[in-house]
C-alpha cells in the first residue's frame, strides 16, 4: 500500500557500452575495489561487479555516482545476501 507521506523510490541506471555506468538514487557507497562496488540505493543494496572499476564522479548530495571500467554484472541484494557479498573491504574488516 502506498503511503502519501513517503516519496516514491526512484532509481535510474544508464550504461554505455559496459564501460560507463551512471546511477541515481544512491544513498551511500558501502565498499568498493577494482572488481566490486557495494552501493546502498533507494531501491536496496546493489553490487556492481567487473574489472578495473573506479569512481568517475560521486555526488551523494544529489544521489549520483558514475563508475568506469568493464561492467560484468549488476545485482540487487536481499538483506540476508548483503553480508556475504561485501567484496574485498567487507571481507577485510569483518
Amino acid at each position: 500500500m502506498y503511503e502519501a507521506n513517503k516519496p516514491a523510490k526512484r532509481q535510474e541506471v544508464k550504461m554505455m557500452n559496459r564501460k560507463i555506468l551512471e546511477l541515481s538514487g544512491i544513498i551511500s557507497v558501502e565498499s568498493f575495489d577494482s572488481e566490486e562496488f557495494l552501493l546502498e540505493t533507494e531501491c536496496g543494496f546493489l553490487t556492481v561487479r567487473g574489472h578495473n572499476l573506479h569512481i568517475k564522479n560521486l555526488s551523494l548530495e544529489q544521489g549520483l555516482v558514475a563508475i568506469e571500467g568493464m561492467v560484468n554484472s549488476l545485482t540487487y541484494l536481499d538483506a540476508n545476501q548483503q553480508e556475504k557479498s561485501k567484496g574485498f573491504f567487507g571481507k577485510l574488516f569483518k
